[in-house]
């Protein structure tokens, strides 16, 4: 078993390396050639020191006295010899590295690329820190052995010289090498047999704790006002002691190996010495060829080397390769058609829900998946405003993304303009329908950078039109750098009313036809919340534009009401349909459902009067700075 491991760890690790020299083809011959012009220098020079001491250095001592012509001769052979050296380290080392980081920049790319190509479906299966992973430390891993790949290829072909050299020189020393260097081969391969299942088990011990200090640090909130900070870092804790011991591991195995490895070529060279003796005295051999024999053998020893540190690294290499195959080999994308809106129509645009049915996958591939949807059907007229309305769980966030294409469905149709919206381009679909979701996100940038995502067109007039739309203006404007102001990470710096204001206004500044708002702004209070929904209902924020549709889900009464026409939910399905009087007057279970969160907002607005204002013992009252 543990040989059928081998194999098939060195078949996938040659597989690996394949796919390197057939993407990066020019780089990889840079770096050979450099190396195997390294390695005929060091064998040339072998063959040189033995000359030099035979030759000069005997000779010298028997006379008495150096002959300098001699000398200057062996000096310029070495010198130049060296410089071709340096010139092959060179070559080499440069090819190496550049093809080594030129993969792992262009697989990043491929990762991220086809992150962005998956539907959500797949990452809500997939945690964040392990697809951090997967583009990270997984790639990093996979091209790994390519910097000792050339040099490892180079020395093959010295290989090759070398025990051609020692058969032209002797017999008995060539089968020195013949034992010599497939031993090296054979504790090379054990290495790397027993190598393998630590490397792999490291490899996955770093994407799981990238994962735990991912979602510790993204719930940060939520660990603080928990008091989990002592349970969250003893978790990390003992993930970070399972790596450091598979860690240790790896290096305990290495450290075995390693010194058995540097001593087997000092053993051949102890053994041509011992051998070349007694073929010396026969007469078989020279001095020469002693000395360049017994010099080889020593040069060898660190080229050898570089063989033993590809082996070593395909475990590690085939395990980061299968997980960044599983990406890139993850079905289940989107594609989007070839159909154009026409970029030019200002007329808002009409969205049909015909026959919907959606259902989540499963996390694993046993269990049932989950219906969220089912023969779902209605419209939002052009330049209507409809409102979803439904108890939690009821597939209020699935159709706000089913509208935008965040999703498909599993059976009918979602449309634009009457053209389904899986045949329309990317372009196409982002230019005509926008999302502003439940939970803001803001970029690490300024507020002109976060509002206009570098799309054409949109200058700083449009800025404040769409700043002034979301109610946003007022409080931009008294940020120190105003539109040039960052917000940090999340957009830290501002209140949540104040995020959700300005991805509002990231939305509008693109002046989409459809604006599809999920529970957009319920962390602002009542007043500018319907403030906001009035501006929508008249303008897009282009002056003299006509109102876009708009696809709303809501909560507060007041919101409601401002709607053309209410759908409302129950599991799924739609129970009812109609302006929000009638459904208040014919629908039971909508007016418990919207009394409800009636009494909860004049719950929570007593909440925030009686926290604003704190009663002093003298009878006066203050109020609070919050």
């Amino acid at each position: 078993m543990a040989s059928r491991t081998s194999r098939d760890v060195l078949g996938r690790g040659l597989v690996v390396l394949g796919v390197a020299i057939r993407e990066q083809p020019r780089i990889f011959a840079v770096a050979v050639t450099g190396s195997v012009l390294f390695g005929a220098m060091t064998v040339a020079s072998a063959y040189v020191v033995g000359a030099v001491v035979g030759d000069v250095v005997v000779p010298a001592i028997e006379r008495g006295s150096v002959g300098v012509g001699a000398l200057a001769l062996a000096a310029v052979a070495l010198f130049g010899i060296s410089v071709l050296r340096v010139a092959g380290i060179f070559g080499r080392r440069l090819g190496a590295g550049y093809m080594q980081y030129r993969l792992q920049a262009a697989y990043r790319r491929r990762v991220t690329r086809r992150y962005l190509e998956l539907p959500l479906s797949w990452h809500h299966r997939n945690a964040t820190g392990t697809l951090l992973s997967n583009a990270n430390s997984d790639v990093e891993a996979a091209w790994h052995p390519i910097a000792p790949l050339p040099f490892a290829v180079g020395t093959l072909v010295m290989l090759v010289g070398a025990v051609a050299s020692l058969f032209a020189t002797d017999w008995a020393l060539a089968l020195v090498g013949l034992a010599v260097f497939p031993a090296l081969f054979a504790l090379n391969v054990a290495y790397s047999r027993r190598m393998a299942p630590r490397q792999a088990r490291a490899q996955r011990l770093r994407a799981e704790v990238s994962g735990i200090a991912h979602e510790s640090f993204d719930g940060a909130l939520v660990v603080k006002t928990m008091g989990r900070e002592a349970q969250e870092t003893d978790r990390f804790a003992a993930r970070a002691g399972e790596l450091r011991d598979a860690l240790v591991s790896v290096g305990r195995l290495r450290g075995v190996f390693d010194p058995v490895l540097e001593t087997l070529p000092s053993l051949g060279t102890l053994a041509v010495l011992v051998v070349g003796t007694f073929r010396l005295r026969q007469g078989a051999i020279s001095v020469t060829e002693l000395v360049s024999v017994a010099f080889l053998f020593t040069v060898l020893a660190f080229p050898v080397r570089a063989i033993g540190w590809v082996l070593a690294e395909l475990p590690r290499s085939v395990a980061g390769w299968d997980r960044v195959r599983r990406v890139l080999d993850a079905t289940g994308e989107m594609p989007y058609g070839d159909t154009t809106l026409d970029p030019a129509d200002p007329r808002p645009a009409t969205l049909t829900f015909a026959g919907v049915r959606f259902g989540y996958e499963p996390a694993e591939a046993h269990l049932p998946g989950t219906e969220v949807l089912g023969e779902v059907s209605f419209t939002v007229p052009a330049g209507k405003t409809v409102a979803l309305v439904g108890p939690t769980g009821a597939g209020k966030s699935t159709i706000a993304s089913l509208a935008v294409r965040l999703v498909d469905p599993r059976a009918g149709t979602v449309a634009l303009d009457g053209v389904d919206v899986r045949r329309l381009t990317a372009a196409s679909l982002a230019r005509t329908a926008a999302l502003v979701a439940q939970v803001p996100f803001v970029f690490d940038d300024t507020v002109r950078a976060n509002i206009t995502l570098d799309r054409p067109g949109i200058g700083d007039d449009d800025v404040w039109a769409a700043l002034r739309l979301a109610e946003a203006d007022g409080f931009v404007a008294a940020l120190p750098d105003g539109l040039d102001t960052k917000v940090g990470e999340r957009g830290t710096s501002l209140s949540g009313g104040q995020r959700q204001r300005l991805t509002l206004a990231r939305a509008v500044a693109g002046r989409p036809r459809l604006l599809v708002l999920d529970d957009a702004t319920s962390a602002v209070d009542p007043r500018v919340e319907a403030a906001i929904l009035a501006g929508l209902r008249s303008s897009t924020g282009e002056p003299g534009a006509p109102a876009a549709s708009i696809l709303v889900v809501a909560y507060r009464r007041a919101t409601i009401a401002l709607a053309d026409e209410v759908v409302y939910l129950e599991q799924g399905r739609v129970a009812a349909r109609g302006t929000h009087a009638e459904l208040l007057a014919t629908v039971p279970g909508y007016a418990d459902l919207v009394t409800a969160y009636e009494q909860a907002e004049v719950d929570h607005a007593k909440d925030e009067t009686h926290d604003e204002v704190a009663p002093l013992s003298s009878g006066l009252e203050i109020e609070v700075d919050r």
